[in-house]
């Protein structure tokens, strides 16, 4: 029976390389497996889900998936969807659609909370909606494990205002551990640690 995951993470967990090295494993076995991202995420310039580590793979975006047919869909044995933070509530509805009804498993990776501590709407109905909920793990610079996503500026101060959704990585965001979060601290070497 097909279940709806989520696998969410922090920034720099590795969760579209962990996305990549699933779609791979479905391949590597004759079975076909569809990426799909939402289209707010154009970091790449293109429908391409990236990694930090350099890997990458061509993709549709969710407005795609949500234009075929139970057919199309049907021909694949997974859908895996990256940066599902950014889905709305009735794309997620949709993903449940497709493992109940079309006994497609889907399994999705993204951020849980945002760089202020707020579920992302998509997080959210993931969390009330997926069969199986995964974290995928990475630390703070402590050593603790990483819970909270940083946003921060250019001087490293932590920022927690402003917009929920701006594109950036590792120039923009980092994973802390709560207590690191709270503070704003972003640790002795955090210019190293970030792309600027």
């Amino acid at each position: 029976m097909a279940k709806l995951y989520f696998r969410y993470g922090v920034m720099g967990s590795s969760k579209s390389a962990n996305a990549l090295m699933v779609r791979y494993n479905y391949e590597e076995r004759g079975q076909r497996a569809l990426m799909v991202k939402p289209i707010v995420d154009q970091r790449e310039g293109e429908a391409v889900v990236g990694s930090r580590i350099g890997l990458s793979y061509p993709c549709i975006w969710f407005e795609q998936l949500e234009q075929m047919t139970r057919e199309e869909i049907r021909a694949y044995q997974c859908v895996i969807v990256d940066e599902a933070q950014f889905l709305s509530r009735e794309q997620v509805r949709l993903l449940t659609e497709i493992v109940d009804e079309m006994n497609v498993p889907v399994i999705c990776y993204g951020l849980r909370a945002d760089f202020k501590g707020d579920l992302f709407p998509g997080s959210q109905a993931l969390l009330a909606w997926a069969d199986i909920i995964e974290e995928v793990k990475t630390i703070c610079w402590c050593g603790r494990k990483a819970t909270c996503n940083a946003r921060f500026d250019e001087n490293g101060v932590v920022l927690k205002q402003g917009e929920q959704v701006m594109m950036g990585a590792n120039d923009r965001y980092i994973g802390l551990c709560r207590r690191h979060w709270k503070q704003g601290d972003l640790g002795p070497d955090w210019r190293r640690s970030v792309d600027l």
